[in-house]
């Protein structure tokens, strides 16, 4: 099975660090192909495996993905399905198995017990951001009894308190590829949010369990009449007929809201629930995929493992404080549609080999240009409740966050979420760069300018990029500290993140042809603009030097962009 770029990397990136760190953790976001990956690196090492995940869906889609990309039936250890115990020789050259089996049975020892750790070279944990819970502790502990042993952690979404927590068990993360990189990448749809007030959503006396709205009490209050009205029409008239994935808090809020749909549009929703038969939940989604009904309520179990690529609309009827459930959620329509971004290669000669250009223009060319993303809001009270704006926004620090959600919710439209941040990111980055330059106009007249130092952010007019938990303590490479020596920035105490972000900067300033550090540590001593080209600043820099160092008269009009 051909991987695409970014699969390829990642699958480059886990077998470097496993020679360093045995345990490592893969972030790739949902519908990029997470189990290729992991089927990939099981296929590579040549050992025998164990794939732990917590659903029986996810069971049953890594069996199918690492037999189509291995060749190997992987053996189910699961409930009343029981795998070999034999290893490389026996029938079970690799095993997936839920994690509640394996703690569960034998005495209290769980069935893990009846695997030797040693017969394992390979662990693979899916959705490796519930990794930190005791129970995948204590199976992670067992196998790692074996001290040859291999890890591979894969998550999709990670929470920003959960990151510290991962790093703890993952020595090292080998690669991490956010739902931003792949829609910028054309891989996925754009995603556009819309925030709909609810007069009567107040969610000020609901409790926090576990890090999230309690579940009881959040039923309660998305179950009132009103409530569900004022859900059901903005669903109704947003979707406009578009297959639509609405998130409920309880069974009876999604029966209840399901009947509401069908009283607008007869037989326009279906609802489905973990107490749903079986063989309903599979004739439903069939008659989902065919366009047979347009709404599928659910409540909580097309999280994961639900793979429908013509969702255009997801409705989150019920908030949450969890980054990784609200990612999850999105996620199920962020795909786009089948044989839009993924070219056969015998199509090349006529269509060309695609890039993110060609792929970008392919989505919005297709039935399927965007994502739509129904938040409904009220009064949250101290709950901080997350949108897309969280799961976008990972290199952005809460204050770029706040100011995107504002400007959404201020604007009363949906609007592509990835702009907004850029958007706020840019109104935050510009108010800085006001500041530093009064005070580079202050400095400029008092001091002269080799005895100042200067921010290497401010130089170069970065925003930093939020520091992952994971790599909280991280220290920065010789070879990072060495290139940015030569190029003349001071790197001493700084953080891996940083000194990984400057690197970049510095790199990608060379390809552009834009002017070096060190040209633009002088033009940013007096206020000047840092991104201007190398002939551009060398000739900045000798009217300086030939006015003694001191201001030039045109100093303002050269601040502001006006040709020097």
């Amino acid at each position: 099975m051909e991987m695409r770029p970014y699969q390829s990397e990642a699958l480059d990136a886990i077998h470097t660090e496993w020679k360093d760190h045995p345990a490592t953790l893969l972030v790739l976001p949902t519908g990029t192909g997470k189990t290729h990956v992991f089927a990939h690196a099981i296929h590579n090492e040549h050992m025998r495996a164990m794939v732990v995940a917590h659903r029986k869906e996810l069971i049953y889609q890594a069996q199918d993905k690492i037999n189509r990309v291995t060749g190997v039936q992987p053996e189910i250890e699961m409930a009343s399905q029981w795998a070999s115990e034999g290893g490389m020789h026996g029938n079970a050259e690799c095993v997936v198995s839920t994690i509640q089996t394996q703690v569960s049975g034998l005495g209290g020892d769980g069935r893990m017990s009846r695997f030797k750790p040693n017969e394992f070279g390979l662990l693979v944990i899916d959705e490796a951001h519930h990794a930190t819970s005791s129970t995948y502790k204590q199976v992670i502990d067992h196998y790692q009894q074996n001290p040859a042993l291999k890890t591979l952690g894969v998550t999709a979404t990670p929470d920003r308190h959960d990151e510290a927590a991962l790093g703890q068990i993952f020595g090292s993360v080998a690669y991490c590829y956010e739902i931003p990189d792949a829609i910028r990448d054309g891989w996925l749809v754009p995603v556009r949010q819309q925030a709909i007030e609810v007069d009567g959503l107040d969610l000020s006396s609901v409790r926090t369990t576990a890090g999230d709205l309690n579940g009881a009490d959040l039923a309660a209050i998305m179950e009132y009449e009103r409530n569900l009205h004022e859900i059901a029409g903005p669903i109704m008239e947003i979707a406009d007929g578009r297959r639509t994935l609405v998130f409920c808090a309880s069974v009876s809020h999604a029966e209840r809201l399901t009947d509401i749909f069908n009283r607008h549009v007869p037989d326009a929703a279906r609802c489905t629930h973990a107490k749903t038969p079986k063989e309903e939940r599979a004739h439903t989604l069939r008659e989902f995929s065919d366009g047979r009904c347009q709404i599928l309520c659910n409540c909580g179990i097309y999280t994961e493992g639900f793979d429908e690529p013509s969702i255009q609309v997801v409705a989150i009827a019920r908030p949450t404080k969890s980054r990784s459930l609200y990612a999850q959620m999105v996620g199920r329509g962020t795909r786009a549609l089948p044989g839009i971004v993924d070219v056969p290669a015998n199509l090349f000669e006529t269509r060309g080999i695609p890039d993110a250009d060609y792929r970008r223009a392919a989505i919005e060319k297709s039935g399927k240009p965007s994502l739509r993303v129904i938040d409904f809001v009220g009064n949250c009270g101290r709950h901080k409740l997350v949108n897309t704006a969280d799961i976008l926004g990972g290199q952005y620090d809460d204050e770029v966050l706040i100011r995107a959600t504002k400007n959404l919710r201020d604007s009363g439209r949906d609007e592509d979420m990835l702009e907004e941040l850029e958007k706020a990111a840019h109104e935050i980055e510009e108010d800085e760069r006001k500041r530093r330059a009064n005070e580079a106009r202050v400095r400029a007249a008092k001091t002269n300018y080799r005895s100042v130092d200067v921010n290497p952010f401010d130089v170069l007019d970065l925003r930093p990029v939020r520091e992952r938990g994971w790599d909280k303590g991280r220290q920065p490479s010789d070879k990072q500290l060495e290139l940015l020596r030569r190029m003349g920035v001071d790197a001493d105490g700084m953080t891996f993140t940083e000194t990984h972000q400057l690197v970049g900067e510095v790199l990608g300033r060379r390809k552009k042809g834009l002017c070096t550090y060190k040209q633009a540590k002088v033009l940013a001593r007096y206020g000047y603009d840092t991104n201007v080209s190398f002939e551009e600043a060398s000739g900045m820099i000798d009217r300086l030097a030939r006015n003694n160092w001191q201001p030039l008269p045109d100093f303002e009009s050269a601040t502001v962009g006006v040709p020097w």
